[in-house]
């Protein structure tokens, strides 16, 4: 079940690893500055608005938006060259990949929930994007055994539950209460997912990632 990958004697070895391990640094500093970012608000919430008062909102946004979109290219970068030569702790068994596919369409209903308004998923749960998040990364969790893949989703599952748990607390502690959903918002939003994951799982998953999920 475990690959040969993480045994790579001599010095072709050597190399791969250290080619590995250059990779993997610019993924991880990518997952730092992305997600280190996005968790501001969890970890250091009044530091963040004493920033906001202090600099403006407008510039707190900008650095916000300048640090996310630089950690999301160092992310896509490093990822895709630790996909070249991977590093495989598991082979995942083929069965995974049908349990991902459907966990992913779940992913895709909740996290478009988030911006269709008046759905009762958001009454619901209340932070559905962070809720579709978790489920994203654990659906890829278990269908691939790459140490990048461990790396990435796996920090992104862990961010996204730390978001959810906060984003929930914060909601009980200002006693928000979200407005109740209709059948026929959570029907768009189920359809707006639809077409947007089988467009991602069918043509846009093979052209970016170079794995097509289906088929």
């Amino acid at each position: 079940m475990f690959a040969g990958a993480l045994s790579c004697p001599g010095e072709w070895g050597e190399y791969r690893l250290i080619g590995h391990s250059t990779q993997m640094i610019f993924l991880l500093l990518g997952l730092l500055l992305f997600l280190g970012i996005h968790s501001v608000r969890i970890c250091a919430a009044p530091w963040r608005i004493a920033q906001i008062a202090r600099v403006g909102e407008g510039k707190w946004k900008g650095v916000f938006s300048l640090v996310s979109l630089v950690g999301f290219f160092l992310i896509v970068w490093g990822y895709g060259q630790a996909r070249l030569e991977p590093l495989v702790l598991w082979n995942p068994a083929a069965w995974t990949r049908h349990v991902a596919a459907p966990l992913t369409f779940v992913a895709f209903v909740l996290i478009a929930a988030a911006y269709v308004p008046g759905t009762r998923i958001k009454a619901a749960i209340g932070h559905p994007m962070v809720a579709g998040v978790t489920v994203w990364a654990a659906a890829h969790l278990i269908a691939n055994g790459m140490l990048a893949d461990i790396v990435l989703f796996g920090g992104f599952m862990v961010w996204a539950i730390a978001a959810f748990a906060s984003s929930r607390r914060r909601d009980r502690e200002a006693g928000t209460v979200y407005p109740a959903g209709s059948l026929s918002r959570d029907a768009l939003a189920a359809a707006i997912a639809g077409v947007v994951w089988i467009v991602f799982a069918l043509w846009l998953h093979l052209r970016l990632i170079g794995v097509r999920p289906l088929g």
